[in-house]
C-alpha cells in the first residue's frame, strides 16, 4: 500500500494525530462544561438568556403552525395597528424636497469648500441651490419645495426626520440596509420582522403584501420584502393593479362546484395526513399557505378591480390624467388603500424600479439632468401618494395606520461633474412618519446648513426601523430569532428608539 501522507497537508496530519484529538477533544469539552457552569450562575452576561445581545429575554411570538397568519398581541399597547410603507428608490434629492437650505443659493455656481476629492460617481462640481423653489406650508410654516406640492401642502400631517445616515452609497446595499438592517442579501425584511411578531388580522389575504412599480422590480428585487431566514410564511406576497398575483383564476372547464369538491377533498386528505404527523410544522404552514390562496380565489377580484371606485376618487387619485406610468401608479396606491382597510398588516408601495440601472429614467437615481429627471419621477408620485394619505386620514385608517415615506440615501448639495445631476449622499437625507402615534407638523433633528452631513439628532437606520417596529408595538431588542447561532434581530446589535417624533 501505498503512504499517503505526503499528500495530507502538516494541518490535516496533526487533525489525523490521536494525541492531538484527544488532547482537543478534552480541552473543548472543559470548556462546555464551564460555560454550563457559568450560565447556570449567571455569569456570562447580563439578563437571564446569555443568548441575548441586549440582555433581554427575546420575545417569541406564539405561531400556531396551522395558522400562522392568526393575529398575535403586540409586546406593548400602541396605536398603530397597520403600517404603509411608500419606498422610492433611486434616492430622492433631499435638498431639492423637503431640507430647505437657502445658504446654498450663495454658494451656486462655486466650487463647494466641504466637498471631498471623489464622490461616489467621481470628482464633484460646483454647488447648485435647489432646482425648484420652496414654500412654506400650512400652520406649521414647513418650507417644502414646489417639486412635490402635494405633499407639501400635507405638512401639517408629517413628521419629517432630517438627520438621517446611512453606512452605505451604494443602491442595491442601500436598499437591503433600510429594508433588513444589513447590507448582505439573505436577512429578513421589515415586512417579514412584523408579520412574524404581529400576524394579520384578514384571513382572506396575506398578512404582507408588496405593491411594486408598474415598471418592475426595485435594485434588491424581492429582498426588500422577502422572509430571509425567517419561516417562508412570513415573506412579502407581490403584486400590482396592473399584475394580479398570478395562478389564481379557475380554468373555465373548471366549474365553482368542482373547485368547492376539490378544496374538500383536499382539507379531509390533509387532516388525515396531520392526524399521522402533528408535530410536521412545515408541513402544517404549507397548507396554511395554499389554503390561503383557496381563500384568495374569491378575495382577489374583488380587491383589485379599483375601476369600481368613485368617479371622484379616480380624479382625486389622478387614474384619469397623466402618462401611463402615473395613472397605474394611482392605481397602485388606491389598491394601498383597499389593503389597510382589509386589516392587511403590512403594505409596501414602491415608487420606481431599477430593471437596468435606472438613472432617473425608472426611479429618483438622477446623476445626470436632474431638473428632468426628477420633475418626471414626481409627477408619478405625487398626486396619487398625497391622494392616499388624504383618504386614509379622511376614512379614519390614519389612526391605527403608520405611514412611512422612505428613500434608501440622499444626494449631494453639489453637482457632478458634468453640472447636471447630484451624487449619492449617504451622509444626510430625509424621510417622513405620519399617522398613528407619531407627532404631526413636526421636524426632527438637522442636516448642516448645506444639506451634506447630518450634525443634529442623528438617526441611524438602525433608530429609524427601532422607532418604527415601537410604534408598532415591538421591542426592536427582543424580536429576534434563533440562527446559526446568533439571535439575529432587524436592528442587529444597534438602535435606539427615537422617541421625540412620537406623540
Amino acid at each position: 500500500m501505498h503512504d499517503q501522507s505526503e499528500h495530507v497537508s502538516p494541518l490535516g496530519r496533526d487533525l489525523l494525530s490521536r494525541r492531538n484529538f484527544l488532547s482537543q477533544a478534552g480541552t473543548s469539552m472543559g470548556a462546555l462544561g464551564l460555560a454550563k457552569l457559568l450560565s447556570a450562575d449567571k455569569l456570562l452576561g447580563s439578563g437571564d438568556d446569555p443568548t441575548a445581545f441586549s440582555g433581554k429575554q427575546p420575545i417569541r411570538p406564539d405561531i400556531d403552525p396551522n395558522n400562522p397568519y392568526a393575529s398575535r398581541p403586540p409586546h406593548n399597547s400602541v396605536p398603530a395597528k397597520n403600517v404603509l410603507v411608500i419606498f422610492c428608490p433611486g434616492a430622492v434629492s433631499h435638498v431639492d424636497t423637503f431640507d430647505y437650505k437657502p445658504a446654498l443659493a450663495k454658494l451656486h455656481g462655486k466650487p463647494a469648500p466641504f466637498a471631498p476629492a471623489v464622490t461616489f460617481e467621481g470628482p464633484p462640481g460646483n454647488c447648485a441651490k435647489p432646482f425648484w423653489d420652496f414654500k412654506a406650508r400650512g400652520q406649521s410654516g414647513k418650507m417644502t419645495s414646489e417639486l412635490l406640492p402635494k405633499l407639501g401642502a400635507l405638512a401639517d400631517d408629517f413628521c419629517f426626520i432630517h438627520s438621517l445616515h446611512t453606512q452605505t452609497s451604494a443602491h442595491p446595499q442601500g436598499e437591503n440596509f433600510l429594508h433588513t438592517g444589513f447590507t448582505m442579501e439573505g436577512f429578513p425584511s421589515f415586512g417579514a420582522w412584523a408579520t412574524y411578531a404581529l400576524g394579520s388580522e384578514n384571513s382572506e389575504l396575506p398578512a404582507f403584501i408588496a405593491i411594486n412599480d408598474p415598471r418592475g422590480f426595485a435594485r434588491s428585487g424581492k429582498n426588500n420584502f422577502g422572509n430571509g431566514f425567517l419561516p417562508a410564511a412570513f415573506q412579502g406576497t407581490d403584486f400590482n393593479s396592473k399584475n394580479p398575483p398570478a395562478n389564481l383564476s379557475r380554468p373555465d372547464s373548471y366549474s365553482s362546484a368542482d373547485d368547492r369538491a376539490t378544496n374538500d377533498l383536499l382539507a379531509r386528505l390533509n387532516g388525515k395526513h396531520m392526524e399521522r404527523y402533528p408535530e410536521d410544522a412545515n408541513l402544517a404552514a404549507r397548507i396554511a399557505s395554499y389554503e390561503l390562496a383557496g381563500r384568495m380565489q374569491t378575495s382577489v377580484p374583488e380587491l383589485m378591480d379599483v375601476s369600481n371606485e368613485p368617479i371622484s376618487i379616480q380624479k382625486e387619485y389622478g387614474t384619469d390624467t397623466g402618462t401611463d406610468l402615473k395613472r397605474e401608479y394611482a392605481k397602485n396606491c388606491i389598491l394601498a388603500r383597499r389593503l389597510i382597510e382589509r386589516g392587511v398588516r403590512v403594505v409596501q408601495l414602491f415608487n420606481g424600479s431599477d430593471p437596468s440601472g435606472g438613472n432617473g429614467i425608472t426611479n429618483w437615481d438622477s446623476h445626470s439632468n436632474i431638473l428632468k429627471t426628477h420633475a418626471m419621477q414626481a409627477e408619478i408620485m405625487d398626486q396619487p401618494t398625497a391622494a392616499l394619505i388624504h383618504d386614509l386620514k379622511r376614512r379614519g385608517l390614519l389612526e391605527d395606520t403608520l405611514v412611512v415615506w422612505c428613500t434608501e440615501f440622499g444626494r449631494m448639495p453639489f453637482l457632478q461633474s458634468n453640472g447636471s445631476g447630484r451624487d449619492h449622499n449617504p451622509d444626510a437625507f430625509t424621510c417622513f412618519l405620519a399617522g398613528a402615534g407619531v407627532k404631526a407638523g413636526h421636524s426632527h433633528g438637522e442636516s448642516d446648513e448645506f444639506g451634506f452631513k447630518s450634525v443634529k439628532d442623528r438617526v441611524s437606520v438602525y433608530d429609524f426601523n427601532a422607532t418604527i417596529l415601537h410604534l408598532m408595538g415591538l421591542d426592536h431588542e427582543r424580536l429576534s430569532f434563533y440562527h446559526n447561532g446568533l439571535e439575529r434581530r432587524l436592528t442587529n446589535v444597534h438602535g435606539h428608539v427615537v422617541h421625540d417624533v412620537i406623540a
